[in-house]
């Protein structure tokens, strides 16, 4: 969930610790710190808050000149936001920062008082630094780290730098590092945006390994052997990461959806990994996800099964890897990530390859731990998304899912009235869909003085609708709630009340009649109503309404969610929250 950089080279060491922690800010924003060296002396900044905050706080002090340093922005799991929690924490010899939770954490630090060590903070981060400060009295740097890294039980993201000397350690498990390389510079990331400004150059640190950053040199050590490395190319631009003439990063990574929907169909079109989007060889799907990934699922369920005749199961990522799996030969789990570095997500991968099923990965990030790990992955490339809401990679998700039904389709000979050219229009229509932002700034305004809000639809309707929901509470702090229309009656109605919004997704003609007696229900006790449905379907009166153009049924959904998250945006906006960074969250959910 949190952020790491570090640096190496004849560049202003606070200047480019600042761009990466800027960049890597969606990825935690409880608070920051960096320590700079120059081999014999070493300064520590760090503050609660922003990054801004950190930068404020450099400016005011008196400036210390290094060649190398690691820095951290937080999103805090052990322990609260503070600044004796921020990193980068310091014991003794040792300075370092830190993603991932370690599991044995309290028994190490027990071990630790035993043996004098006073701790300051919450957080197994400082047990980490006294660690390896007790073993640099028995050992040389070398060995005391690979001892730490037998020791810890967790996951773990470590940044190190070790007083009087001048190089940064680096270990990894279960949470991602990177090293970005230039002529006579090295950098360290959990995030290749963190570099991307200065080299598109790199290698992926694997697990078990110990890379060593030296001024002129680097070496990877795999146990006590030294190994090469293969340099990567990032396809991914820095300027990817300007917010240009948007206010947001979230409004600016929706107007680029249909850009991405044309690439991933182009790309589709093109046969490119063609054969991965055909499941008729299976007779039994999982779809083990989590948050929006997990919706998208749904989605992917309600295609498949409807439109190609598999089963499908769809299963949050942290409640699989509990639950009894029972499978057949012809069996396929396919998972969901954005980042491809969620921590459940790559637990419930890692089980099931252990059983020899067969996974496929649907992911944003060709780096990603699930990207190398998984038998077989479909990238979406809906490039760097920085907002905390996905939007953009979501679409892609559901894209994918709908070509995997149409494909199936037809490889099985069902009828199937729907052309590949049906899905080339779609990001035309979505491009008119969201450039009514009018419309959605309405219907926001109807609702950014609530506090609480519901989405009913049936079938694919009500997957839509629980994506629909997740957005409005993620970014506006609406209580918000997605329920099957028919539920709805059964026990929840008690909480509509005169005035409460109850949103209405339509896309289907033959569960139309049945939403709308649901929606009725809920106008009898006093809530607004509000439809969001398909020209086709309009015959609606006394409603607020949010109309789309009718599309084929493998791509409707792609031409509704777009509304929902703009309504979203705008409810965000109108209450005055923090859009790109919600309270509470961060991108990458790289703990469990």
């Amino acid at each position: 969930m949190c952020g790491i950089i570090g640096y190496i080279g004849n560049k202003d060491v606070s200047e480019v610790l600042f761009h990466g922690l800027y960049s890597l800010e969606y990825r935690g924003y409880d608070s920051a710190g960096m320590a700079i060296s120059d081999g014999a002396h070493l300064k520590t900044l760090k503050c609660v808050g922003r990054v801004s905050n950190l930068e404020d706080n450099y400016k005011n002090n008196e400036k210390f000149n290094g060649f190398f340093g690691i820095a951290h922005t937080r999103w805090a799991t052990n322990g609260g936001a503070s600044f004796e929690n921020a990193h980068p924490h310091t014991v003794g010899k040792v300075t370092l920062v830190h993603n991932g939770i370690i599991e044995n954490a309290d028994s190490i630090k027990s071990s630790l008082i035993n043996c004098g060590y006073h701790f300051y903070s919450e957080t197994d981060s400082e047990v980490i630094a006294a660690f390896l400060d007790n073993e640099l009295k028995h050992n040389n740097i070398f060995k005391s780290i690979q001892v730490l890294r037998k020791s810890l039980k967790g996951s773990y993201a470590l940044g190190i730098i070790i007083d009087g000397d001048d190089c940064i350690y680096a270990i990894r498990k279960d949470s991602p590092l990177l090293v970005g390389v230039n002529q006579d510079e090295f950098f360290l990331a959990s995030d290749i945006s963190a570099f991307l400004r200065y080299t598109n150059k790199y290698f992926l640190l694997e697990e078990t390994e110990l890379v060593v950053l030296g001024k002129d040199d680097f070496k990877v050590y795999k146990d006590d052997i030294v190994v090469s490395k293969e340099f990567l190319t990032s396809n991914s631009e820095s300027h990817s990461l300007d917010k240009l003439d948007y206010d947001h990063y979230m409004l600016k990574e929706i107007m680029e959806e249909p850009i991405v929907l044309k690439n991933l169909i182009d790309s589709y079109r093109s046969g490119e990994n063609i054969d991965l989007y055909d499941l008729s060889r299976y007779d039994e799907i999982h779809i083990v996800a989590c948050g929006s990934a997990m919706y998208a699922g749904l989605i992917g369920q309600s295609l498949i099964e409807e439109e190609a005749y598999i089963k499908v199961n769809v299963f949050p990522a942290s409640e699989y890897r509990y639950k009894k799996k029972i499978f057949n030969s012809k069996s396929l789990v396919i998972l969901v990530s954005q980042s491809g570095e969620t921590a459940d997500t790559i637990a419930a991968m890692r089980e099931v390859k252990n059983m020899n099923i067969p996974t496929l990965g649907i992911i944003n990030n060709p780096n990603s731990t699930m990207a190398r790990e998984c038998d077989k992955v479909i990238l979406i490339n809906a490039g760097i998304e920085v907002a905390v809401a996905t939007t953009k990679a979501y679409i892609n998700q559901v894209c994918v899912f709908a070509l995997m039904a149409y494909t199936t389709s037809l490889s099985k000979g069902i009828s199937n009235d729907v052309s590949l050219d049906d899905f080339d229009s779609i990001p035309v229509l979505l491009q008119n869909i969201l450039d009514n932002s009018h419309v959605y700034k309405e219907v926001a305004k109807d609702l950014f003085e609530h506090d609480s809000c519901f989405f009913i639809g049936r079938g694919i309707d009500y997957a839509i609708c629980m994506e629909g929901s997740l957005k409005l509470k993620e970014v506006s702090y609406i209580h918000s709630e997605a329920y099957q229309a028919g539920e709805l009656k059964h026990g929840t109605i008690s909480l509509i009340d005169d005035g409460i919004p109850v949103i209405a997704v339509i896309s289907n003609s033959f569960l139309k009649d049945k939403t709308l007696a649901n929606l009725n229900e809920t106008l009898a006790r006093g809530a607004y109503g509000i439809v969001v449905t398909t020209s086709e379907l309009d015959d609606l009166k006394d409603f607020r309404k949010v109309l789309v153009p009718t599309v084929n049924r493998f791509c409707q959904s792609l031409l509704i969610v777009p509304t929902l998250q703009l309504i979203s945006y705008y409810v965000s906006l109108y209450r005055g929250c923090d859009i790109d960074k919600p309270k509470n969250l961060a991108k990458s959910v790289t703990v469990e």
